[in-house]
């Protein structure tokens, strides 16, 4: 019984430094998304890699130069935040940007984030690292589909 109380008492105390270092972390602003990039420019597509030119390639890419074409996802009040920077938005229009985002369908989440690049709006942060996540999420399953 007292070995297991100490094992106990170890992962307590490690979780809790754990912890304390993540919100130190979040109170500092320095927790960064994961890095997404997109392939590297090829022509073959079975190595991984993307030109570019490509259904496949084009929906996973964040890059606002796939398409000059501005699709609205019936998200014209974003309109609104038009030239205004990430870190200045409230909760309350934080949360209007995560429900469109929760809202779209998976394979129109980085067209949604061409679009507002095209537009001119930049997403709140934690909105932005969400949809980071979410794209290279779809990313690495689509690469595990197929390779």
């Amino acid at each position: 019984m007292i070995p297991a109380l100490i094992i106990l008492g170890v992962l307590v105390a490690v979780g809790l430094v754990l912890w304390l270092f993540h919100r130190r972390e979040e109170d500092d602003g320095t927790i960064n998304a994961p890095k997404v990039t997109d392939p590297p420019a090829g022509n073959n597509l079975e190595e991984g890699a993307c030109c570019g030119m490509h259904v496949t390639c084009e929906r996973d890419s964040l890059l606002a130069s796939v398409s000059t074409e501005i699709e609205y996802f019936d998200d014209e009040e974003l309109d609104a935040y038009i030239g205004r920077p990430s870190e200045s938005y409230n909760e309350e229009e934080t949360e209007q940007f995560r429900d469109i985002l929760l809202t779209l369908l998976p394979d129109d989440i980085a067209p949604w984030g061409r679009s507002l690049q095209l537009r001119g709006i930049n997403l709140p942060l934690p909105v932005r690292d969400e949809l980071l996540l979410i794209v290279a999420e779809a990313r690495e399953a689509r690469a595990k589909q197929h390779g």
